[in-house]
């Protein structure tokens, strides 16, 4: 218990450090927000990794998912990877970066509204934004919870309130550096994090080769009759494992806090980079968590999933491993959540200031008052989360992965279409954006609500948020053709930003002079 507690205390104290060193760029809103565009490849592909996988991943996913397909769930890790991280980047990453900075938007609603050239869509997006990244939020708590039962017998309201507080404390006071440069060191802690957990517990079962020859004769005839198909290529169930791979990996093309790092980048240049490295660190992590959750079900002497759910596989796994390697467990799933709660609140807080606030109540405001409503809608934010965990903890209302599905359901049906469109085809309408967003919202608060009366295959949020992108992607084409075409001059001005980059590129590389550096002497 005192090697627990020593490295947890450790590593709040870093934390919450470098929150404070931070502070010198954090005193603007472009600082706040985005860095003042210049963070560097590796700490973007790092803060985009972290970002992406957390307690909801390791906990909730893995274990879920790994109990339903077995060893097949790693094909949701590969996906994340592969389609989430490196395809992500390579089709969003330079794209975003200009055409944002052309701009000079830094959120996903300010560039909604500047891109089409609509107030409305702006306000939508914004409203779309803050309401489902709150459920998201609650479950980064719930999958936490899980660990620190196990490992400290913390009762849950406490764990919840102690990350809360010291995630926003680091957020308020050194912004998006802070974040970035925290979510590299949790990066590296999560990378030798997940090695190490994956070592013991599969040595734990005598070796990779005898845990997975133990997979392949557990049957369950609730599922399959098949022998050994939980060791298997593709699994029991292989079309909606194929949900479960396009809602978790191309999700994170239309979520605004994954967007927001390629808004922040240095340069240009730096994509290339951090495209491979966020794709190694998403091999790793996420390969890593969903293959350890496909072993799951050689643990069920330990867990009643009937009676304890999904979410009680991953924390049962690792009961018996020796107490130095739970402390490092409970560092990386720590570090997961903490990063990726760091950028949901910046996101919404920052969405909500310069898209809501300044647009209907408070038009007028300087950026010192824009950074005092989001450092205090960072706490509205966290404690509108909290209250939500902690009552959804103690109503039992769902499971971590159907919570997040929702979430990421409602936020990429919506943005995705419109986002990857806006930055490549210049016929894309306001209209088709609306009905994309309407629809989205729509059909994912209807699964929560009345899903029972959907299709079979669309009752589960993952398959029906994995719908509402693939339906995106064909509604806004579709209603752009028959909408109002936007202003063409308007259009023209703003897409001239890739050929004015396209020049500047080309020039450079025939050998034009290097410009002149300006004197920094005071004059």
């Amino acid at each position: 218990m005192f090697i627990k507690l020593v490295m947890l205390v450790a590593f709040f104290a870093v934390m919450v450090g470098i929150g404070f060193y931070c502070r010198r760029h954090a005193t603007d809103v472009s600082g706040f927000v985005l860095g003042g565009r210049s963070v560097g490849p590796w700490l973007t592909a790092f803060a985009y990794g972290t970002s992406y996988f957390s307690a909801v991943v390791f906990v909730g996913y893995a274990g879920q998912f790994g109990w339903k397909y077995g060893i097949a769930a790693t094909w949701a890790g590969l996906g994340n990877a592969f389609l989430g991280s490196l395809l992500a980047w390579a089709v969003l990453g330079r794209r975003t970066r200009v055409m944002t900075q052309h701009l000079d938007s830094a959120t996903m609603p300010e560039f909604f509204g500047k891109r089409f050239d609509s107030r409305a869509l702006k306000l939508a997006a914004s409203v779309v934004t803050f309401v489902f990244l709150i459920p998201y939020t609650a479950s980064l708590y719930n999958g936490l919870s899980r660990l620190f039962g196990m490992a400290f017998s913390i009762d849950y309201s406490v764990c919840v309130i102690v990350m809360a507080v010291l995630t926003g404390v680091y957020v308020i006071a050194g912004g998006y550096m802070a974040t970035a440069i925290n979510d590299f060191i949790q990066g590296i802690i999560m990378l030798f994090g997940i090695c190490a957990v994956i070592a013991a517990v599969l040595n734990s079962q005598g070796g990779f080769m005898a845990a997975l020859d133990g997979l392949a004769q557990v049957t369950d005839e609730t599922v399959t009759t098949t022998p050994g198909v939980f060791a298997s290529f593709f699994g029991p169930d292989p079309v909606n494992l194929l949900g479960v791979v396009l809602l978790t990996s191309l999700g994170t093309w239309g979520l605004p806090q994954m967007v927001q790092k390629f808004y922040a980048i240095k340069s240009e240049k730096s994509i290339n980079t951090g495209m491979v490295v966020s794709t190694a660190f998403a091999v790793i992590v996420s390969g890593g968590c969903y293959f350890l959750g496909g072993f799951g079900r050689l643990f069920s002497d330990r867990v009643d999933v009937a009676a304890q759910g999904y979410d009680a596989i991953i924390p049962a796994m690792l009961s018996g491993l020796p107490a130095i390697l739970i402390a490092v467990v409970v560092i990386l799933v720590l570090s997961a959540s903490m990063s990726t709660l760091s950028s949901l609140v910046l996101a919404s807080s920052s969405t909500l200031t310069l898209d809501f606030l300044k647009e209907t109540f408070l038009p007028d405001m300087d950026d010192k008052q824009k950074l005092r409503w989001m450092r205090g809608l960072v706490v509205v934010f966290i404690a509108i989360s909290v209250v939500l965990a902690i009552v959804q903890y103690k109503s039992n209302l769902t499971f971590i992965a159907q919570l997040m599905g929702v979430s990421w359901g409602a936020l990429a049906g919506s943005f995705l279409a419109p986002f990857l469109y806006g930055l490549y085809w210049k016929k894309v309408t306001k209209a088709a954006c609306a009905v994309c967003f309407l629809f989205s919202s729509a059909v994912m608060l209807a699964n929560v609500f009345v899903g029972s009366a959907f299709p079979a295959i669309l009752q589960s949020p993952i398959n029906c948020g994995a719908f509402c992108m693939l339906a995106g992607l064909v509604l806004v084409p579709v209603v752009s053709l028959f909408t109002r075409a936007p202003a063409k001059k308007r259009v023209e001005e703003i897409f001239s930003c890739y050929e004015q980059t396209i020049t500047v590129t080309v020039k450079d590389s025939i050998g034009r002079p290097a410009p002149a550096k300006k004197s920094t002497k005071k004059r």
